[in-house]
C-alpha cells in the first residue's frame, strides 16, 4: 500500500512538473511572450534589410505554429481576469502574424509597405497600418523635432553614424522590393502607393537640408536613399497601368481578422449595419441641430494665422477647464502640454482639408478626438504594470480601443455639456461623425470588392456635408491606408459603440455610485487593449470574449 501511494505521489509530482514545464503559470506566459516578440521581428539579410522571401516566410510560419501550440497548451483556469486577458493578447498578436503570412502578405502585394522612413509620431500607440520591420523613425533623432514645441538640434557623431547606416539600407531594400512585388496585381493598393514614396523623397530632402554638410557619410546616405526612392516611385508609376486585380481581402478574411486579431466580436456584415446606422443617426442629428440653431450666426472662420492662434489660445483653457470641472476623468498635470505639442498649424483656404475646416471654426471637437495624445502620454509616464500591455501591441490589435474611444469622445464630451455656450459647435461634432461613418462604409465595400477605391471615395466625399471633404491628398491617404489595413476604416465607429457597452454596463453595476470619472479611469487603467477585453476587465463580464468564440451575439445578463 505504501509503495502504491509512493508511486501515485511520484506520478502526481511528475504530472505537476510536466504541466509547469508546458507553461501553465502566468510567469511562463510572460516568458513565452518575450520569446515570441523576439521571434516576430523579421530576420535580416547580410545587407541589414528584412528578409521577406518565400522560403523564409514558410520557415517563419512553421515557427509561428510552434509558438501557437505552446500558447494553446496553457490552462488559464484559476487565473485572474487580468492574467487571462494577457493570454488573449498574446494569442491575438500571434494570429496577426498568421494573417500577414497567409492572407495580407503586404511584402508581396503592397508597395507602400516598403516605405521605411517615418517622419511623424502617430497619435495611436504605433503607426497605423502595416509597417515594415526596422522602420527609420526620424522623430527619434534630435535633428528632427518630435513635436511643435521641440527644436531641431545637431546630431552627435554616433547618432549620425547610426542614421546613415539605417538609410544605407533603403537602396538594397527597394531593389529587393521589386523582386518581392513581381506578382502583385492589387490595382488600387499599387496605384495608391506612388505618393508615399514621393513623400519619403521629400522627407529625405528636408533631412538633407537640416543635416547640411556636417557629416559627409550621412549626407551621401541621404542622397542615395532619396534617389532610390525616386527611382522606385517612377517604377511603380510605369508598372501601374498593368495592374488590374482587386485590392479588397473579401468578407470572410475581413471577418476572420476582426474576430481573431482585433478581437472585435463582429462580422463584415455587422460593421456595415453599424456604420450605416451611425451615418443615418449623425445625418439626422445634424439636421436637428441646424433646425435648433436657425437664426444663430455661423461660427467665424479663422482666416489668418493671427486669428487662428488667438482661437487656439482661447479654446485650450476652456476645454481643459471643462474636463476638470465636470470630472470627466482624473486630470493630469501633463495634459495641457500633450495638447499644445500637437496643435495643427494654420491652413489657408485653398489647402484646408476636412479636419482644418472644422478646426479653424472651433478646434475643440478635434481635440476631444485627440484624446489619443493623452493615451500616448499615459503610456510614457505611467506604463501598464503588465509586461504584455506596457508597450504597443503588434498588428494594430489596439485599434478598437484607440480609434473607437477617440471618436466617441467627440460625442461624449458634447453630451456632457462642452458646447452648451456654442451650439454651432455641436454641428461640427455630427459632421465629423458623418465623415467617419461614410469613410468606413466606403472602405467596407472596398474590402468586399463591391467598390473600387475611387467609388469608396465617392461615398466619403458625397456623404460629408458642406463640401468639407474634398478630393485632395487627405482623401487618397485615408482610403489607401484603410484598404491596406483591414478593419481600420470602420473601427472609429464600431470600436466606439463597443466602448459604450462598457460604460453602460458599468453604470448599471454602480447604480447611484456611478461617476464618469471612475469609469473613465477604470478604462484607462486597463491599457491600450481591444474594447472586448476592456469590457471584461472593467465589468467582470466575459460576454464579448464568449461571443468571439461562438461567433454569435449572446444574451445580456
Amino acid at each position: 500500500m505504501l509503495r502504491t501511494r509512493l508511486v501515485i505521489a511520484t506520478a502526481y509530482l511528475a504530472c505537476a512538473s510536466l504541466a509547469q514545464a508546458q507553461g501553465r503559470t502566468y510567469d511562463q506566459l510572460v516568458t513565452l511572450f518575450n520569446e515570441w516578440r523576439t521571434f516576430e521581428d523579421a530576420p535580416r539579410l547580410a545587407s541589414g534589410i528584412p528578409d521577406y522571401s518565400t522560403p523564409t516566410n514558410l520557415r517563419r510560419l512553421a515557427g509561428l505554429k510552434r509558438f501557437q501550440a505552446r500558447l494553446k497548451a496553457f490552462d488559464t483556469t484559476g487565473w485572474s481576469i487580468k492574467e487571462q486577458i494577457d493570454a488573449h493578447l498574446v494569442r491575438a498578436e500571434m494570429n496577426g502574424m498568421e494573417y500577414f503570412l497567409t492572407v495580407l502578405k503586404p511584402w508581396n502585394r503592397d508597395p507602400a509597405y516598403y516605405v521605411s522612413v517615418v517622419t511623424e509620431e502617430s497619435d495611436t500607440p504605433d503607426k497605423e497600418g502595416p509597417i515594415i520591420h526596422g522602420a527609420i523613425r526620424l522623430y527619434n533623432y534630435p535633428v528632427w523635432p518630435r513635436t511643435r514645441l521641440d527644436t531641431s538640434k545637431a546630431l552627435t557623431s554616433a547618432q549620425a553614424a547610426d542614421l546613415a547606416a539605417k538609410l544605407r539600407t533603403i537602396p538594397p531594400l527597394l531593389q529587393t522590393a521589386r523582386r518581392n512585388l513581381a506578382g502583385a496585381n492589387a490595382k488600387d493598393i499599387w496605384n495608391g502607393s506612388f505618393r508615399a514614396f514621393e513623400e519619403q523623397s521629400e522627407a529625405l530632402h528636408e533631412l538633407g537640408t537640416k543635416v547640411g554638410n556636417s557629416d559627409a557619410a550621412l549626407a551621401t546616405a541621404i542622397v542615395e536613399a532619396r534617389k532610390a526612392s525616386d527611382d522606385f516611385a517612377a517604377w511603380l508609376k510605369a508598372e501601374g497601368p498593368r495592374k488590374t486585380g482587386p485590392s479588397g481581402i473579401g468578407k470572410a478574411n475581413y471577418t476572420w481578422y476582426l474576430r481573431n486579431v482585433l478581437l472585435v466580436p463582429l462580422s463584415w456584415e455587422d460593421e456595415v449595419t453599424i456604420t450605416r446606422r451611425e451615418l443615418a443617426r449623425a445625418n439626422a442629428s445634424l439636421r436637428l441641430e441646424e433646425t435648433r440653431n436657425r437664426g444663430l450666426p455661423e461660427l467665424p472662420v479663422a482666416n489668418t494665422p493671427a486669428d487662428y492662434e488667438a482661437l487656439q489660445n482661447r479654446a485650450i483653457p476652456k476645454y481643459l477647464k471643462f474636463v476638470q470641472d465636470k470630472k470627466m476623468l482624473t486630470y493630469e498635470p501633463w495634459m495641457e502640454r500633450a495638447l499644445r505639442e500637437r496643435t495643427a498649424g494654420f491652413a489657408p483656404e485653398a489647402s484646408r482639408n476636412f479636419f482644418m475646416q472644422a478646426t479653424q471654426r472651433d478646434p475643440i471637437p478635434l481635440w476631444t478626438h485627440l484624446y489619443h495624445w493623452w493615451d500616448n502620454m499615459r503610456i510614457r509616464v505611467s506604463p501598464h504594470a503588465s509586461p504584455i500591455r506596457k508597450g504597443p501591441l503588434r498588428y494594430n490589435v489596439w485599434m478598437s480601443r484607440a480609434e473607437g474611444m477617440a471618436t466617441s469622445m467627440e460625442e461624449w464630451m458634447m453630451q456632457a455639456g462642452l458646447y452648451d455656450d456654442s451650439p454651432r459647435s455641436r454641428e461640427i461634432v455630427w459632421i465629423m461623425l458623418m465623415n467617419r461613418a461614410a469613410r468606413g462604409l466606403g472602405n467596407l465595400y472596398a474590402h468586399s470588392n463591391e467598390l473600387d477605391m475611387e467609388k469608396a471615395g465617392d461615398i466619403h466625399v458625397n456623404w460629408t456635408p458642406r463640401g468639407w471633404m474634398r478630393r485632395d491628398p487627405l482623401l487618397g491617404f485615408e482610403q489607401h491606408l484603410y484598404l491596406r489595413q483591414p478593419g481600420y476604416g470602420a473601427s472609429y465607429i464600431t470600436g466606439g459603440r463597443l466602448m459604450e457597452e462598457t460604460i453602460g454596463l458599468r453604470a448599471r453595476q454602480l447604480g447611484d455610485r456611478f461617476t464618469m470619472q471612475q469609469v473613465m479611469d477604470e478604462i484607462n487603467a486597463a491599457g491600450m487593449i481591444p474594447a472586448s477585453l476592456i469590457y471584461w476587465e472593467v465589468t467582470g463580464d466575459d460576454r464579448m470574449v464568449r461571443e468571439l468564440k461562438e461567433g454569435r451575439p449572446l444574451p445580456l445578463k
